[in-house]
């Protein structure tokens, strides 16, 4: 989609002439709920794919209750899984499923890619994924197979009222900036207006989302990059984070929460929630014990120092016991640690979710 108009100009024009649907499609129906981004939240999108960016084999989802690896880059469930569960809903499909189809549609879709950002040129490596904007057309492809299903009012008002969830800026650094010594956009950029780059064209993308319906946006910034197991093994000797990359979240996400509050007073409403994965990773990344883990460096599933060095595969070694480690694979939290975020999702002060968390924000609108 083309907006020639920059994205605060494009909140003012449109902020009050958005009417809000009120009325439930099915008063039975769970509300919608609508995923875009990374490997974070990738629950399959890749298996239909011709890429290397997958998670369709053992021992991804060792833990998940078909015990079989479903394209999510877990031991079990994700973060949009565990979310749907606080939502009393049925996990949603991934957009490429062929099961996406009929009442599957009023769930919600995924449709988030493993190995993308907010960059087009972000994973480079990774041919055939799903970039941001392609997501995007996606939704819009979506609403129209939906309209088809129930009609264009009853359509616009379950997505006014779905719960949206986007990820990105982590690939944009780790597979981007920092993916090789004097990369193309660190040679183009300074890290702080790198940065600036990167939220000016996330702007965009939320603008995109705000034309397309989404009222209710949880944005997470991105977590403490330098702590996982793969930028330990990359960079670390002593098991230290790294400090440039942990900069880089620093830079990030106080200009990302910064950005939302700008465009929630421009639309007068609190369509986008600022999620500070930052704070909720470095909890337990900083205290594993408090959380029950008996680490947070070295990963689950892989192979090298801290199990950080290339992929999880069946070849790799696997802990026994994957309560006691905060992470899965080289990147990816496990099925606990994913649950510990999620209930900062859900109950977290301002420091965590802000305006508000996701237990209020349902509050507020099972009231309207």
């Amino acid at each position: 989609m083309k907006m020639n108009a920059s994205p605060s100009v494009f909140f003012s024009l449109i902020a009050g002439l958005v009417v809000l649907g009120t009325l439930p499609v099915s008063s039975e129906a769970a509300r919608a709920f609508f995923v875009f981004g990374d490997s974070l939240v990738d629950n399959g999108n890749n298996n239909y794919l011709a890429t290397t960016a997958r998670a369709d084999r053992p021992p991804y989802g060792i833990d998940y209750p078909t015990h079989q690896a479903t394209g999510r880059f877990s031991n079990g469930l994700n973060l949009p899984d565990i979310i749907s569960e606080n939502l009393g809903a049925e996990p949603t499909l991934p957009y490429l499923s062929p099961e996406l189809r009929g009442e599957k549609l009023l769930v919600g879709a995924n449709f988030a890619s493993a190995g993308i950002g907010i960059l087009n040129d972000t994973g480079i490596q990774f041919v055939n994924i799903i970039r941001i904007r392609k997501q995007v057309q996606y939704f819009q492809q979506y609403q129209q197979r939906l309209s088809s299903l129930i009609g264009s009012a009853q359509a616009r008002r379950l997505v006014n009222q779905a719960l949206v969830l986007i990820t990105l800026g982590g690939n944009d650094f780790v597979n981007n900036y920092y993916l090789v010594p004097y990369s193309a956009r660190s040679r183009e950029f300074s890290l702080p207006d790198y940065v600036t780059y990167l939220i000016s064209e996330y702007k965009q993308i939320l603008a995109s989302l705000y034309e397309l319906g989404a009222r209710r946006v949880l944005v997470t910034g991105t977590g403490p990059l330098g702590c996982v197991p793969a930028e330990l093994a990359l960079r670390s000797t002593t098991g230290r984070c790294d400090p440039e990359l942990n900069r880089a979240s620093d830079l990030f996400n106080p200009q990302l929460i910064q950005a939302l509050t700008e465009i929630n007073s421009q639309i007068g409403s609190d369509v986008f929630v600022a999620v500070n994965s930052r704070k909720m990773h470095s909890d337990f990344i900083s205290n594993p014990q408090a959380y029950g883990f008996a680490t947070s460096k070295i990963a689950c599933c892989g192979q090298g120092p801290y199990n950080g060095i290339g992929l999880c595969t069946p070849l790799s070694s696997v802990c026994p016991n994957r309560n006691l480690y905060a992470f899965w694979d080289q990147y990816h939290p496990t099925e606990k640690a994913n649950r510990i975020i999620v209930s900062q999702f859900m109950t977290g002060s301002t420091e965590y979710m802000n305006p508000m968390n996701l237990s209020t924000i349902l509050a507020m609108d099972a009231r309207s």
